[in-house]
């Protein structure tokens, strides 16, 4: 009897669906990779490359250079999208536009679109949560959940894209929820596909990304040579203060993230953006701003002060 049990409940779980494979999120290389191994010719993967990431396709059925056999095999065992349009806000105040995106497991993460007179600048999300607890920070309210696959970062530029126009968005900043350092391993393949020479639109120049201090990590990322823009959450340059209002500061202090920052412009010839919320009788003060220009003194750098909101 117990035999029947175990043969039936096998029986019921080989009739599961097998996941798909999801395609977007994947370098190049990948690609090649997996066409390959699927008795497919290694260009077939540069031409999904160029339907996914350049035409914003996410119909195999539309990727009309693709054989239609190729094409009903991939759709049987791929897949493209990653997300979900769930709605978009447009703020009366400053026009920018918040989209909301939903993932396969239910979680909801934010992109933002700002636009600007000579830029228009879209800040996307890396995690959902954060697991930071940065104090003038809201996402860190919310906890951390998981992290973002390269797809579903990668995403965030497509659908807004689709919405907003392409040709209309020409910087990226990944400053949205969630620490991207944290999530290392999902953004940097996420910034291969900004810089491979296929990709069209946006290049990797114009793309920045935002850390609240991983000094580890701001190494390793100068050491994958992609040479991105790095803006770093300072808000104060002294230890105690920067503790108070930043916790990730008693695990790696300011001083570690400066010799890693150093490190950083040293490898990559960039210049870092310090990023400054003014926070009242807290970094406002005279001592702050004479700390803050040692600091850039110290390092190639310029400063974006920010008012509290």
């Amino acid at each position: 009897m117990e035999n029947l049990e175990l043969i039936t409940k096998e029986s019921e779980d080989n009739t599961i669906p097998k996941r798909k494979i999801c395609l977007k999120g994947m370098i190049l290389s990948e690609l090649k990779e997996y066409f390959i191994s699927h008795s497919q010719n290694e260009y077939r993967s540069e031409q999904l490359f160029n339907w996914m990431y350049n035409h914003l396709v996410t119909d195999f059925d539309n990727m009309a250079n693709l054989p239609k056999s190729l094409r009903s095999e991939l759709k049987s065992k791929c897949e493209l999208q990653t997300l979900r349009y769930v709605n978009s806000i447009i703020s009366d105040h400053d026009k920018t536009k918040k989209f909301i995106f939903e993932t396969a497991d239910k979680n909801k993460i934010e992109s933002v679109i700002i636009p600007e007179t000579k830029r228009t600048t879209l800040c996307i999300s890396t995690q959902v949560g954060c697991p930071l607890d940065c104090k003038f920070c809201a996402t860190g309210l919310m906890g951390y959940k998981k992290n973002l696959s390269s797809g579903e970062i990668f995403d965030q530029y497509l659908l807004a894209s689709k919405d907003y126009g392409k040709e209309r968005i020409t910087n990226i900043v990944y400053m949205g929820m969630g620490e991207p350092l944290l999530n290392f391993d999902s953004t940097v393949k996420s910034l291969e596909i900004f810089a491979d020479r296929l990709t069209k639109g946006i290049s990797l120049k114009k793309v920045t990304v935002s850390t609240a201090g991983i000094a580890p990590k701001i190494k390793e990322l100068a050491d994958t040579n992609l040479s991105v823009k790095l803006a770093f959450s300072l808000h104060s340059c002294f230890e105690e203060t920067r503790s108070k209002i930043m916790p990730i500061n008693k695990k790696y202090s300011l001083r570690q993230n400066i010799e890693s920052l150093q490190y950083y412009t040293g490898k990559t010839g960039t210049r870092i953006t310090f990023e400054f919320i003014l926070l009242k009788d807290i970094n406002d003060r005279e001592d702050d701003i004479n700390a803050l220009v040692k600091l850039c003194n110290h390092i190639p750098s310029k400063v974006n002060i920010i008012t509290f909101n």
